[in-house]
């Protein structure tokens, strides 16, 4: 370390000229980033009053749109935070253009430097990939693939060490930064990160196509439980998760075995993962800047009821306490109704249906006794409660998950003196692609009619059963 330290001279850290090895550049950076942080902390806390920890550096200021939001005050923390920032920045420019001219790496991949969480698997390759010269840009293979394990086991793990972190900051920015639960999260990330495991599992030698695939989707199991442990996502919305990610990644790591075979994406790898890894925030940024109301879906569910509307009628209005579900659905921390409150009567009042999480409130629309019963929905109560280690998660996502804004009940005479009771529910959901989150939601919806219209139709036919 002495002879690194007497290489590098002061004028070395601030002119973007020569080369640096990866050992001084990793202690560099590290010295550096503790020297920032530090110093970042005393100057928000004794200087602006404002709390400051890592995630800062991706969200400074919590709870702000865009910047044109920003009042005064805020406007001169971020200010005096820019500021004192400027020089290190320019340091970590100028002393990764020097490590990438060692590493024989395009100079452009310092775009790399100021992509958020892209740039700490950035930072780590560059710390752990061989200075080269020119003789092995031709050599087919890159000559720095030997410093991996020959072992399929030892390439496996160094594979799941790069992706899963990976995975993590291309999901995280999406949800926390962007807040997008769409194609480039649950698409673009789970494809890469198959693809990248993959790939780097068959840098040393070539490796089998089930075994590629089976590295590729082992790194989505491990992100699942990083998410899980860390207190970002539970069991239920991984659950849901799987079906697609699975899949997605299994054809990443496919696509990764086939391109074993392509000489010229060995010869500059960490370039071409550098473009991989840029797919998924690009993607995620796009939508972020394009995005879209939701479409409104509609789920109908009917049930025949042995009795008359108008014995009908009262049970729908107001119904009573529902017993425990034993639905899986719902035992596993689906949201479901209990019971319904009705304040008031004819168009104007106010029914209140009870769930698990919370109650919906619905004003009434159409009151058209003993046939229609219609209202809207201005208040939405959690769609569901995670599973978790932990006394609470509360992910962002869920309060866009299942936002009903109506719904009706169509009570409609039958000849054999019965009632066909109807409901309706058109909701909206912010998760994309949309058709498959669709068929959840779907699901959902319908068991939670199920459970209202059978408990209705059981106390209108026991009454009636009594009352004989």
């Amino acid at each position: 370390m002495e002879v690194w330290i007497v290489k590098l001279s002061a004028a070395q850290l601030f002119r973007p000229i020569g080369s640096i090895n990866r050992g001084p550049y990793a202690i560099i950076g590290l010295l550096g980033f503790a020297l920032k942080h530090n110093l970042d902390r005393l100057v928000a806390t004794y200087v602006f009053h404002r709390p400051w920890g890592l995630f800062n550096y991706w969200i400074p200021i919590r709870d702000v749109a865009n910047v044109m939001s920003l009042d005064r005050s805020q406007q001169i923390f971020l200010a005096g935070m820019v500021a004192i920032s400027l020089p290190f920045i320019w340091v970590g420019v100028v002393l990764t253009l020097q490590r990438l001219r060692s590493a024989r790496l395009p100079s452009w991949l310092v775009a790399l430097f100021f992509a958020p969480f892209v740039n700490l698997i950035f930072f780590l390759v560059l710390c752990v990939f061989p200075e080269r010269d020119g003789r092995e840009l031709h050599s087919g293979r890159s000559q720095w693939t030997q410093a991996l394990p020959r072992s399929g086991i030892g390439s496996a793990a160094i594979s799941l060490l790069i992706t899963v972190p990976l995975g993590f900051g291309l999901g995280t920015m999406g949800a926390q930064l962007f807040r997008n639960y769409g194609w480039g999260l649950f698409v673009a990330v789970p494809f890469t990160m198959g693809f990248v495991a993959a790939w780097i599992y068959g840098l040393r030698q070539p490796r089998g196509m089930a075994s590629s695939i089976g590295v590729a989707c082992l790194s989505i199991v491990l992100l699942g439980g990083a998410l899980f442990s860390l207190l970002i996502e539970g069991v239920v919305c991984l659950i849901m998760a799987a079906p697609l990610a699975f899949p997605l990644a299994a054809f990443g790591g496919y696509c990764g075995y086939r391109a074993q075979k392509s000489r010229w994406l060995y010869s500059d790898a960490p370039v071409i993962v550098s473009l991989l890894v840029l797919v998924a925030p690009g993607i995620q940024l796009t939508e972020h800047m394009a995005s879209r109301p939701s479409p409104v879906f509609v789920v109908r569910t009917a049930i025949e009821v042995k009795a008359p509307p108008e014995q009908v009628w009262k049970q729908v209005i107001a119904f009573s306490q529902i017993p425990a579900p034993t639905d899986w659905m719902f035992r596993a921390g689906i949201a479901y109704p209990i019971r319904a409150e009705m304040h008031g009567t004819g168009v104007g009042a106010e029914r209140h249906c009870v769930f698990s999480t919370g109650a919906f409130v619905e004003p009434i629309e159409v009151w058209d006794e003993p046939h229609l019963l219609k209202f809207s929905v201005i208040s939405n109560p959690a769609p569901m409660e995670e599973w978790t280690p932990y006394s609470h998660i509360d992910t962002p996502h869920l309060h866009g998950f299942l936002v009903s804004e109506g719904g009706q009940f169509l009570l409609t005479p039958l000849p054999n003196g019965g009632t066909r009771l109807e409901g309706t529910t058109w909701y909206q959901h912010g998760l994309w692609p949309s058709d498959y989150w669709r068929l959840w939601s779907d699901t959902i919806i319908h068991r939670i009619h199920l459970r209202v219209l059978n408990h209705i139709r059981d106390e209108v036919e026991h009454r009636g059963l009594t009352k004989n």
